[in-house]
């Protein structure tokens, strides 16, 4: 009987250890892992940019850079739309502008949304010579596109669970100047975001959140948690800025609060309903309270650090291949 018992008992140990295998590797095969963040591919995505010269609006250099951005997306399998819609500037001026749109996975309603702004400043307002000439805008604009094509890049070689949009903005950056000798026009910022804001890419598009990316390649960035940001997604906020911290990107992604900053996240917040946060460079003790380069021609691929460049990718990765 003893001896009956102790085999009964072997083979529920036995079995027991198996299930509890068999349990770990159900976890194990269903957890899907993190591409490898490649920050030397997003500083050739950024230079690729910068090559064409300022991506101002209506310009040569702007049209040309527009096709490079679809094409590149187009290679990386992506359904690929191009927004276009007129827009009168504060200066007077009539455009077209476009904002170039990237889906994966485009019938999955579990999504969410990448965005940053893919135009350069029209004027170096922050600068002390050549004020009236646009500039490269490697970091302001130029890197947070880097990093996005990156992610597409990836995305297209490991599928995550959830459909991801990659939208970038155009006309961000020809807001009207302080001192401006033209009247005041209201919201003349983020034209780009505006127009998606109010006529999204698909009827009745929606994502559980969004992700904007500004200024993200700077030497020694600091990016703090910004007031519109923790005020319409907090707890996009904690997921970002914990996911960093648990990476090893503490020294990048800092626990203080900055005041808010008019961004595209305000408008897709505001008018398209859409939790989104911003993750942009913030220095309080600055004179601009970004970076010295802000809006000056010194805003060139000397601006651009593949450290942060990777410290802001990975994570955004970690974030996208947890849900």
């Amino acid at each position: 009987m003893r001896a009956l018992i102790f085999f009964i008992i072997i083979i529920s140990l036995f079995s027991c250890t198996n299930n509890v295998k068999e349990s770990n590797k159900q976890i194990t095969t269903n957890k899907k892992s993190t591409p490898v963040f490649n920050s030397d591919s997003a500083y050739f995505f950024v230079d690729k940019q910068v090559a064409f010269g300022p991506r101002v609006i209506s310009s040569d250099a702007w049209d040309k850079c527009s096709k490079y951005l679809e094409k590149k997306l187009r290679s990386y399998n992506a359904e690929v739309k191009v927004q276009t819609a007129p827009v009168t500037t504060y200066d007077g001026k009539n455009h077209v502008l476009r904002n170039i749109i990237a889906s994966f996975d485009s019938e999955k309603n579990n999504r969410i949304a990448l965005f940053a702004h893919w135009d350069s400043r029209h004027i170096a307002d922050h600068d002390t010579i050549n004020t009236e000439l646009p500039i490269l805008g490697a970091n302001d604009g130029g890197s947070g596109v880097g990093v996005l094509i990156e992610i597409a890049r990836l995305i297209n070689l490991n599928k995550p669970k959830i459909g991801v949009d990659i939208i970038l903005f155009d006309a961000e950056d020809y807001g009207q100047p302080e001192n401006s000798k033209y009247p005041i026009m209201n919201d003349s910022w983020c034209l780009g975001s505006q127009h998606w804001s109010k006529n999204p890419h698909k009827k009745n598009y929606f994502a559980k959140y969004g992700i904007l990316l500004d200024m993200v390649g700077g030497k020694n960035a600091k990016f703090w948690q910004e007031e519109v940001s923790t005020y319409y997604a907090s707890n996009i906020v904690d997921k970002v800025w914990n996911t960093a911290h648990k990476i090893g990107y503490s020294n990048f992604f800092v626990f203080k609060a900055s005041p808010q900053i008019m961004d595209d996240h305000y408008y897709v917040n505001t008018i398209a309903g859409i939790p989104t946060i911003d993750i942009i460079e913030y220095d309080p003790f600055s004179k601009n309270n970004f970076n010295k380069h802000w809006h000056t021609h010194a805003d060139d691929m000397n601006n651009v650090h593949r450290e942060t460049l990777k410290a802001v990718g990975q994570t955004v990765l970690e974030v996208i291949y947890s849900e």
